[in-house]
């Protein structure tokens, strides 16, 4: 393996950290053409990466990377998979529409405290100290974060609870699909048939979800035409779809190159490397999604009890990715 400090390595980390923040930051702006049509851009992305994925996976199987044996492992896992990124992704994007910019980065990261809450639960897995304290750190932030909003003028005051909450339970689905993920025989395997079941029940859940923002089943049909024709910015939508649809094609695009390059650089350094390098990504993308930003002119006033959640937060997520030293190696 090569070392985290050698050239190839540095200059990946950076690809990483400049696709992570670009990611954050066109997830909001592709939501904001498509605010009232969420589930469209999450089936829209859901397609595109069964596309992406499968193309990778064909390339894999005829060098030879790939085998038939790992293609023909049962698929219910994969299933189980898809169906709760399909949850997590809609209930994620239905959550993005309605928050303001800087507070995404910042509630996603309770995926980490869901991560080792199933990760215990599940598999028995045991943690450090040192695991602990930042795991309870990153909980801490998140709920500072979100109890700036309680008062007038800050950055979540008038905004539902109901929306970080939804956030917040997006990243538990996200985490829950990871830990079932497990031992895989290759992540492309993983990926290429999750995405296509996350496909799948993204679309098999659409009048369950629609229903939930108040679109009913007869009207679910003219809402999916509406939200191609926003997502197009043809035809006389009531809706402003400024944007479209070169904004969401854009948040696609870097959006798999960010996933392709953090698996990249698992490979070339290690998974701890990986998640340091994304974790840097987190106070510049708060930082940028306060500014004024094409589409969201009027940006975003961070309250001084929000830029403290975020710091604890930050300094939670560098404390649990640390480098383990070997006694706390030989505990966990």
């Amino acid at each position: 393996m090569p070392m985290s400090s050698s050239p190839a390595v540095v200059v990946a980390s950076a690809a990483v950290v400049a696709l992570a923040v670009a990611n954050r930051v066109l997830y909001k702006l592709a939501l904001v053409p498509l605010k009232s049509y969420p589930f469209f851009l999450a089936q829209l992305t859901t397609f595109g990466y069964v596309g992406v994925y499968f193309s990778i996976l064909y390339v894999r199987y005829r060098a030879g990377v790939v085998t038939r044996d790992m293609l023909a492992l049962p698929k219910i896992r994969f299933a189980v998979i898809g169906l709760l990124e399909a949850l997590g992704v809609a209930a994620g994007m239905s959550a993005g529409a309605m928050l303001p910019g800087p507070a995404i980065p910042i509630l996603s990261q309770s995926f980490l405290v869901w991560q080792l809450i199933f990760s215990v639960l599940l598999l028995g897995k045991t943690y450090s100290l040192r695991q602990i304290i930042g795991c309870l750190l990153v909980t801490s932030g998140v709920i500072l974060a979100v109890a700036s909003g309680a008062n007038d003028g800050h950055l979540l005051s008038g905004v539902k609870l109901i929306w970080p909450l939804l956030m917040v339970i997006s990243s538990a689905f996200q985490a829950g699909a990871s830990i079932l993920k497990g031992k895989r025989p290759d992540i492309f395997v993983v990926n290429s048939f999750g995405s296509g079941f996350q496909a799948l029940f993204v679309f098999l859940l659409l009048p369950l979800l629609s229903n939930l923002r108040g679109i009913k089943l007869a009207e679910l049909s003219g809402h999916l035409n509406g939200g191609a024709e926003c997502f197009l910015n043809v035809g006389e939508s009531p809706i402003d779809c400024g944007g479209a649809p070169f904004l969401p094609l854009l948040f696609i695009f870097i959006n798999m190159a960010f996933n392709i390059s953090l698996l990249n650089l698992v490979k070339m350094s290690s998974a701890v490397v990986a998640s340091l390098t994304a974790t840097s990504a987190v106070p510049i993308s708060i930082y940028i999604l306060s500014l004024p930003l094409p589409y969201i002119p009027q940006g975003a006033e961070l309250s001084a009890s929000f830029i403290l959640g975020g710091m604890v937060l930050l300094t939670g997520l560098i404390l649990y990715n640390l480098p383990q030293s070997s006694k706390e190696s030989k505990t966990d």
